[in-house]
């Protein structure tokens, strides 16, 4: 049976098919954890120390020797990835109350879906589109996307736009994993080789117990919201990421297209930050449902996009280059 080769082929599928079978756990048999206790329930609850590990582990892949081409690609995006999410927060914190909208066409909408949802680029989408639209620099540039992983960078968005106040010891709570790993990686390349093999294998573990945390009954709530969030987030996040990747990362724009999209790893920080926060929730659940449609979404039509993106420039290229070898001609 090819169950990884056919889990791999859907959109985000090492996150999201474990994540909707502990969905259907919780949904059906909530005291499952409870009922068998020990391992199992260490594995269906164990949403914080799964996290933990996969957050260590990708701070240990990242090799800070990566070439300044990459660094400056890789910098680029991801900041201006983090700068659009915080804007859209202060912009919105101005409408939406900290629980989110409760019932129309916007039901779910928050502060905490919006940035979860906008904040983090999916790594691995963005790596394999680039490796066949774009530069080996392009497809390296991945290699800093990993500092938006975990709740790090939406707790900062919350805390400098005042939508929430988080005590010191709480940033470095969720930074020192990563920065360990990081610190390991880069001492000893063997080690970098050593925890790298496991970010992917985690991803599945913490799907199905963050899944856990979700009554499928929101999900059929904030289905459509959750579809709107996504195609918000490739339009919002897209255009400045290709005017970034334009005017600064010296490309096309092909690579900020391809980096709008939401990463698997975002469906777990509403709840996350819930913990830290108990105000968002109320938020978490519609967040985290929304925010796992969102992932979907972008990782089915930002692949798309690119590619018809890519095709346009190459041409519009090809014409460029005709037309001034007419001229010289002449």
């Amino acid at each position: 049976m090819n169950i990884l080769k056919t889990i791999k082929k859907i959109p985000g599928g090492l996150m999201l098919v474990p994540l909707i079978l502990g969905a259907l756990v919780h949904t059906f048999t909530p005291g499952a954890g409870e009922y068998f206790g020990g391992f199992t329930n260490g594995l269906i609850s164990g949403t914080v120390p799964i996290l933990a590990v996969w957050f260590f582990c990708m701070g240990a892949s990242i090799n800070i020797k990566a070439s300044g081409k990459v660094l400056l690609k890789s910098g680029t995006l991801v900041v201006t990835k983090i700068a659009v999410a915080w804007i859209v927060a202060v912009i919105v914190m101005q409408f939406l109350p900290v629980d989110g909208i409760q019932t129309g066409i916007f039901a779910g909408f928050s502060v905490l879906a919006l940035v979860a949802a906008m904040d983090m680029t999916n790594g691995g989408l963005y790596a394999s589109i680039m490796q066949q639209y774009g530069s080996k620099e392009d497809a390296g540039a991945f290699v800093l996307m990993s500092l938006e992983s975990g709740p790090l960078v939406t707790m900062l968005i919350l805390g400098s736009t005042g939508v929430a106040v988080f005590e010191p010891q709480a940033f470095v709570g969720a930074v020192l994993p990563f920065l360990v790993g990081f610190t390991l990686g880069n001492l000893d390349k063997d080690l970098r080789e050593f925890f790298s093999r496991a970010t992917e294998t985690m991803i599945p573990f913490f799907g199905f117990a963050l899944g856990n945390t979700i009554d499928l009954a929101v999900i059929g709530k904030t289905g459509l919201s959750g579809i709107l969030l996504g195609i918000l987030v490739i339009i919002i996040t897209g255009v400045p990421l290709m005017l970034a990747d334009k005017f600064i990362g010296k490309g096309n724009g092909t690579a900020g297209l391809a980096a709008s999209s939401t990463a698997g790893a975002a469906v777990a920080n509403p709840m996350l930050i819930a913990e830290m926060k108990p105000e968002f929730l109320t938020a978490a659940q519609s967040a985290t449902a929304m925010v796992a449609t969102a992932v979907i979404v972008t990782s089915i039509v930002v692949p798309i996009l690119t590619a018809y993106y890519s095709k346009y420039m190459k041409q519009k290229n090809g014409e460029l280059g005709s037309t001034k070898g007419k001229k010289l001609t002449a």
